[in-house]
């Protein structure tokens, strides 16, 4: 499909969503890094669902990485992008310059932080990552004020973080979670996955099934939390990782999970050479017989 629009300049896009608004079409949001893959794709499918229009962004976000991070190495595949959003059907393709979006620079400019949620998992051997997420989203939604804005499960925490700034700041958007798209083997994609090498490729597979398996331990009625998260640890290692953590977490908040609670999520990041990977599953606590994993194979 041709007739994608790229935007540069926000006030352009601004003004391209009031248009769109007067004439009574719906505006769904697919905000991304670049260097699609087909995980992104899934989000964009999912919006044309969902409204009459999608827009899609490309942005590098300074904002979310830390230092010594690899955002001047982050893949940045422009044209193959651009080529993939325009078969996909996307209307406008929003892909403003660092200055555009912190005219005074990240240092000075306003952010947006949820607590708690910040702090742990991912948050806690990054620690502006997810500030710098909220900042940018927050503004991506004010920008381009669409119904709905679609994002994937792989990247849970952020999902929930979004969720909850969406919520605590009264942003008339709603919040989709799509489910993580994985390789024939079980490994999520991730524009990161470039990095790894061959045998690193063979290897990082281990992280998905070791998830599986604690999910399925739990499912079966495994209660120790601590003990699952040791396993996993270890198992992830001895698969040659270097696990950051495993933990379960109550799937709606990401608190510790309590015993009344029947829906949870395992969430693990583990090092594989010049790679961080970071996977999911949710599972139930307490299933009916028979009843399968959430968000296993």
């Amino acid at each position: 499909m041709s007739g994608l629009e790229i935007v540069r300049d926000p006030q352009v896009l601004r003004a391209r969503r009031a248009r769109w608004r007067a004439a009574g079409e719906s505006c769904a949001l697919v905000p991304t890094m670049g260097n699609l893959h087909a995980g992104h794709l899934a989000l964009v499918r999912a919006a044309r669902e969902r409204a009459g229009r999608v827009i899609a962004t490309l942005f590098v976000n300074p904002g979310q990485f830390g230092e010594g991070e690899d955002f001047d190495a982050y893949p940045r595949t422009f044209e193959e992008d651009r080529r993939k959003l325009s078969d996909c059907g996307v209307d406008l393709l929003f892909c403003p310059t660092v200055a555009d979006v912190y005219p005074d620079g990240w240092d000075g400019h306003t952010r947006v932080t949820v607590p708690g949620l910040s702090g742990i998992l991912c948050g806690a051997t990054r620690p502006i990552h997810f500030t710098g997420v909220a900042t940018v989203v927050t503004k991506l939604l004010n920008l381009a004020a669409p119904e709905v804005a679609l994002f994937g499960e792989k990247d849970y925490q952020q999902l929930t973080v979004i969720r909850r700034l969406v919520r605590d700041l009264w942003i008339p958007v709603e919040i989709v979670g799509v489910p993580t798209v994985r390789e024939s083997d079980g490994l999520a994609m991730s524009s990161r996955n470039r990095y790894l090498t061959a045998d690193e490729r063979a290897r990082a597979p281990a992280l998905y099934r070791v998830l599986c398996a604690q999910a399925a331990a739990l499912a079966g009625g495994v209660r120790d939390f601590a003990a699952v998260s040791a396993a996993g640890m270890a198992d992830l290692a001895a698969a040659g990782l270097e696990p950051e953590y495993f933990e379960v977490r109550r799937a709606d908040d990401l608190e510790l999970p309590q015993p009344a609670d029947s829906h949870v999520v395992i969430l693990a990041a583990a090092r594989l050479g010049r790679a961080r990977l970071i996977d999911n599953v949710r599972t139930r606590l307490n299933p009916d017989p028979g009843s399968p994993i959430i968000g296993g194979p």
